[in-house]
């Protein structure tokens, strides 16, 4: 479509917000690209883009083990491990949680 961009020429973090607003509607989203601190390491490619760190708050969170909210990220972002993304820090709150973290 004239004036639409497609999803997959968004840079990496673009997408992830994208894709992590559609399956978690946070009230608070955070994604930063870690690349740069990670170049040289395995797994870290040239043009960075590779390892990020998110926070997410979310009601959906609500319920879930650590282990389950970390499974369900994953899942929402499979593509894009598949597409080269090496690494992601989550920290993944419900609004109370987040709340008493304080941050």
């Amino acid at each position: 479509m004239r004036g639409m961009t497609q999803t997959h020429s968004l840079p990496r973090a673009d997408r992830l917000t994208a894709v992590l607003t559609d399956a978690f509607a946070p009230s608070v989203l955070k994604v930063i690209d870690d690349s740069a601190h990670h170049a040289g390491h395995m797994g870290a490619a040239a043009g960075g883009q590779t390892h990020y760190s998110v926070l997410i708050v979310s009601e959906t969170f609500r319920g879930m083990s650590r282990v389950a909210r970390s499974r369900a990220v994953h899942e929402a972002l499979a593509a894009e491990f598949a597409t080269g993304m090496h690494a992601l820090a989550l920290r993944l709150r419900t609004a109370e949680e987040h709340a008493r973290a304080g941050d």
